[in-house]
C-alpha cells in the first residue's frame, strides 16, 4: 500500500492530548453559567465547602485512575478499558455503558449551556428563544466537526484556552476595579434553590467531572502511561483553584449582590458580564470557546468508550470501525445522535443532575479498582504512582454517599442499572484475553481463610465433607461425582481423581487433555467439582501418596471415596487401601451406583445400624445430606438394625428413637427380628429390596480372612440397587449427629 491511502493516526502529548482537553472542561459551561446561582443560594462557606469536596472526591479518583494508568498500557476507552482490565470484563462492560451515557449527557449537557448563552441574542421580535432547538444544532456541529478530525478538534482548544484565560482575567479586573463588601455568610435557598444544599451540589459538581476528558482520549495519547497522571492531577489542581479565586471574587464584588448572582435567566447575559472589563466583549468569546470545547471533549471521548466496548465484544462491530485518520466515525455519530434524543431532558440543570450519577458511580468503579488492586497485591500491579489504597476507600466511599445524598432514587436506578449489565454481560458468557484481578482477590481471600482454618482445629460440630475421589471406571465417574457432590451440600469440597500407572517421564497418556475431558463433561453435567490426572509407578501407593497429598492447611481431604469394584483380588487391594486410609484418620466411602439412574424421585433411603463400632453417626449424617438435595427431597430415611430377640427388640427400638431424637434428623426406626436365624445378608436384601440407596457401616477384616470378607462383602453389596459403605475414621462414635 501506498503513503496515500495508509495514514498513521495522529498521537498527542500530556499537554494537548489530556492537560488541555481535561482543564477547559473544568472551566465551562457551569464555571459561566452556574457560579453565581451556586454563590447567590449557598452564601460564601457552603460554596468553598462545596468545591473542596466535589475536588475532593475528583482529585482521589484522579489519584486513583493515575495508579492504575502507570500499571499497564493503556489502550483506547480510557476509564472503561483500565476498569475492565482491572476488575474484569463483565464489571468492566457494567461500569462503560453508563460512562457512553456519562460523555453523550455531558455532550447535551454542553449544548444547553452554548443555547443558554446565545439566548441573549435572540431578537424579541422572534419570539421565546428555542433553548433546544439551538441545544441540538450544537450538537450537530460538534459531531461532525469531531467525527471529521480529532486532531482539529484539540488544536481548536489552545486559541479557547487563550479566550477563556482573557475572560477570567477581564472578570479579575472588573472585581478589583469596581467596591467591595462583606461576603454573604449564609445559605438563602428561598431565593431559587427550596430544595437545599444537595440540590445545588448535584447542579454543581459537573463542574468537577470535566478531569476525565483526557482519559477518554487514552487510544491516543503517545505515552498514556505518562500523559494520563501527569495532565489529569495538574488540570484538577488548576480547576480548584481557579474555583476558589473566582467564587471568592465573586462574592466580595459590590458590582453584583446575592439575589442577582441567585437568578437563572436564559435570556439575560450572564452575572459575569456585568462586573468584568468590557462587559460581555471579553466574557462571550471565552464562555463559548470553554462551552464548545467541553462539548469536543464529550463528543471525541464516548465515542471511544463505545469503540473500546465494540472490539472487547459488548458493542456491535460496527461502532469499533474507524476511519484512515483513526476516528471512529460510526461510533462518532451514534453518540451524537443519543445526544441529540437526550435534549427532550429538558434543560441545563435536569441534565446536569443525571450527569453527574452517572459519573459518581464511575468514581466508585475507579477507586474500587485501586483499592482492589492495592488490596490483593498481585505481583504484576507495580505503579510507579503509589496511593494508599485507604486514600482510593475514603474517594469510593465519599463518592457513593454523595450520589445518594444527591438524588436517591436517581442513585438506585444507576446502581440498578449497572446491576443489570452486570448479571447480562456475565449470562453472555464474556471471555476476555487479559487477566484481571479477581483472580488475585480470590486467591487473598482464599489465603486469608486457610490461615483462618488452621488457627483452629475443626470439630463435630463444624465438620463437613471434603471428599476425594477415585474411580477406575470413566463411565460411572459422573455418577459418584454426582452422589459425592449430594454428600458435599455445596459446603466442602469434592476432588475427582484419574489414576493411570506408568512412568511419568515416559507417560502413556495424555494428562491435560485426559483433566480437559472431565473438565468438559462436569461443565456439562452441571457438576461442581475439581478434576485432578496423575500418573503413578504403583497403584496402592499411588492412591496413598495422592491422598496424603491432597488439600492445604484446614481443606484436607477428610474423605475418601471409590467406586465399587469387581473381582476378589480388587476388593482385596481396596481393602489394604482402606486400612491405611483409617490409619491416616480420614473416612472412606466404597459406593456401588448404577451409571444411569432413571428415577425422577426417590422413595427410600435404609442405614443400617449394628451399634457395634463409631460408622452410624457418619452414614445417618450422610443421608441426611443426601436427603437435602431435590431428587431425594421426598425420600423418607428409615433406620434398620437386626436382632435376635423380642426383648433386644424393644430396647434397639427404644435406642434408635432416642438417637433420632437426640440428633434431630427426620427418620423412622425398623428393628427387625430374626427369628429363625436367617441369613443376614439374605435378610437384609429382603427388608431393603425397595431402598434406593443403602448404607451399611464398613469393617475392617481380620487379618488372615481378607479373601473371606471380600466374597461376604461382595455378596452383600450387589444384592442392593445401590450401596454406600461407610467407615468412620475421624471422629468418634455419635459426635456428628449431635
Amino acid at each position: 500500500m501506498t503513503e496515500r491511502t495508509v495514514r498513521q493516526p495522529i498521537k498527542f502529548g500530556t499537554f494537548i492530548g489530556v492537560f488541555t482537553p481535561s482543564v477547559l472542561t473544568i472551566l465551562g459551561v457551569m464555571m459561566y453559567l452556574r457560579f453565581g446561582w451556586v454563590l447567590g443560594n449557598l452564601g460564601l462557606p457552603l460554596t468553598l465547602l462545596t468545591v473542596v469536596l466535589a475536588s475532593s472526591i475528583t482529585f482521589i479518583t484522579g489519584l486513583s485512575a493515575s495508579a492504575i494508568s502507570t500499571n499497564m498500557k493503556v489502550g483506547v476507552g480510557g476509564e472503561y478499558y483500565m476498569i475492565s482490565r482491572s476488575l474484569g470484563i463483565q464489571l468492566g462492560g457494567a461500569i462503560g455503558i453508563p460512562l457512553f451515557l456519562c460523555r453523550t449527557f455531558s455532550l447535551t449537557l454542553y449544548a444547553f449551556g452554548l443555547a443558554e448563552s446565545i439566548a441573549p441574542f435572540w431578537p424579541l421580535e422572534w419570539g421565546v428563544p428555542p433553548v433546544q432547538l439551538m441545544a441540538a444544532m450544537i450538537i450537530l456541529f460538534a459531531t461532525m466537526v469531531a467525527g471529521k478530525s480529532a486532531n482539529l478538534s484539540l488544536k481548536l482548544q489552545i486559541p479557547i484556552m487563550a479566550a477563556v484565560g482573557l475572560s477570567m482575567i477581564a472578570l479579575f479586573y472588573g472585581v478589583l476595579t469596581g467596591g467591595f463588601h462583606t461576603p454573604e455568610m449564609h445559605a438563602n435557598y428561598h431565593r431559587s434553590a427550596p430544595e437545599g444544599f444537595w440540590f445545588v451540589f448535584a447542579v454543581f459538581f459537573p463542574a468537577v467531572t470535566g478531569f476525565t476528558a483526557g482519559i477518554g482520549m487514552s487510544g491516543d495519547l503517545k505515552d498514556p502511561r505518562k500523559s494520563i497522571p501527569k495532565g489529569t492531577i495538574l488540570a484538577v489542581i488548576t480547576g480548584t483553584i481557579t474555583y476558589l479565586l473566582i467564587l471568592t471574587a465573586l462574592s466580595v464584588t459590590s458590582k453584583v449582590d446575592g439575589s442577582m448572582l441567585a437568578q437563572i435567566d436564559p435570556s439575560a447575559p450572564p452575572v459575569w458580564s456585568k462586573i468584568a472589563l468590557f462587559g460581555m466583549v471579553l466574557v462571550y468569546p471565552g464562555l463559548w470557546g470553554a462551552i464548545l470545547s467541553s462539548a469536543f471533549g464529550s463528543i471525541l471521548g464516548g465515542p471511544r468508550v463505545l469503540q473500546a466496548l465494540s472490539l472487547d465484544k459488548i458493542a456491535p462491530k460496527a461502532l469499533g470501525r474507524t476511519s484512515k485518520t483513526g476516528q471512529p466515525t460510526f461510533a462518532t455519530w451514534v453518540t451524537g445522535g443519543i445526544a441529540l434524543v437526550a435534549v427532550a431532558l429538558g434543560d441545563l440543570n435536569t441534565v446536569g443532575r443525571w450527569v453527574t450519577i452517572f459519573f459518581l458511580t464511575l468514581y466508585i468503579a475507579i477507586n474500587l479498582s485501586a483499592v482492589i488492586e492495592r488490596l490483593v497485591g498481585d505481583v504484576s500491579y507495580r505503579p510507579t504512582i503509589r496511593v494508599h489504597w485507604i486514600i482510593s476507600l475514603i474517594g469510593c466511599i465519599g463518592a457513593g454517599i454523595v450520589m445518594f445524598l444527591i438524588n436517591p432514587f436517581a442513585c438506585v436506578i444507576a446502581i440498578s442499572l449497572e446491576v443489570i449489565l452486570y448479571w447480562y454481560l456475565k449470562r453472555k458468557a464474556l471471555k476476555s484475553s487479559w487477566g484481571d484481578v479477581r483472580a488475585g482477590m480470590w486467591s487473598s481471600i482464599a489465603r486469608f481463610a486457610l490461615i483462618k482454618l488452621k488457627e483452629k482445629n475443626t470439630q463435630a460440630r463444624n465438620w463437613r465433607p471434603n471428599i476425594i475421589l477415585f474411580s477406575s471406571n470413566p463411565t460411572r465417574l459422573m455418577s459418584l461425582t454426582r452422589v459425592a457432590n449430594w454428600f458435599n451440600q455445596k459446603k466442602g469440597i469434592v476432588t475427582v481423581c484419574r489414576t493411570f500407572v506408568g512412568d511419568i517421564s515416559n507417560p502413556n497418556v495424555d494428562t491435560k487433555a485426559v483433566q480437559l475431558q472431565m473438565e468438559q463433561e462436569l461443565i456439562k453435567q452441571k457438576i461442581t467439582a475439581f478434576p485432578e490426572v496423575n500418573i503413578v509407578p504403583d497403584f496402592e501407593t499411588g492412591i496413598i501418596s495422592i491422598i496424603q497429598a491432597n488439600g492445604l492447611a484446614g481443606m484436607q481431604s477428610n474423605t475418601v471415596m471409590f467406586g465399587w469394584t469387581n473381582g476378589i483380588d480388587r476388593i482385596q487391594r481396596l481393602m489394604r487401601i482402606v486400612r491405611i486410609v483409617s490409619d491416616m484418620k480420614r473416612n472412606s466411602i466404597l459406593a456401588n451406583i448404577p451409571e444411569t439412574d432413571s428415577s425422577p424421585s426417590h422413595k427410600c433411603i435404609d442405614v443400617w445400624w449394628r451399634g457395634m463400632q463409631k460408622n452410624g453417626d457418619l452414614m445417618l449424617l450422610l443421608a441426611h445430606l443426601l436427603n437435602l438435595n431435590t431428587e431425594w427431597r421426598q425420600a423418607k430415611i428409615r433406620l434398620r438394625t437386626i436382632v435376635f430377640s423380642e426383648k433386644e427388640k424393644n430396647l434397639m427400638n427404644d435406642k434408635l428413637k432416642t438417637l433420632i431424637a437426640e440428633s434431630r434428623i427426620s427418620a423412622e426406626t425398623g428393628v427387625i427380628l430374626n427369628r429363625n436365624n436367617e441369613n443376614v445378608i439374605e435378610l437384609m436384601h429382603k427388608s431393603s429390596k425397595d431402598a434406593d440407596i443403602v448404607f451399611i457401616g464398613l469393617a475392617l477384616p481380620e487379618l488372615g480372612n481378607e479373601i473371606e470378607f471380600a466374597k461376604n462383602l461382595d455378596q452383600l453389596v450387589i444384592g442392593f440397587k445401590s450401596t454406600i459403605l461407610v467407615r468412620n475414621a475421624e471422629l468418634s462414635e455419635g459426635e456428628l449427629i449431635r
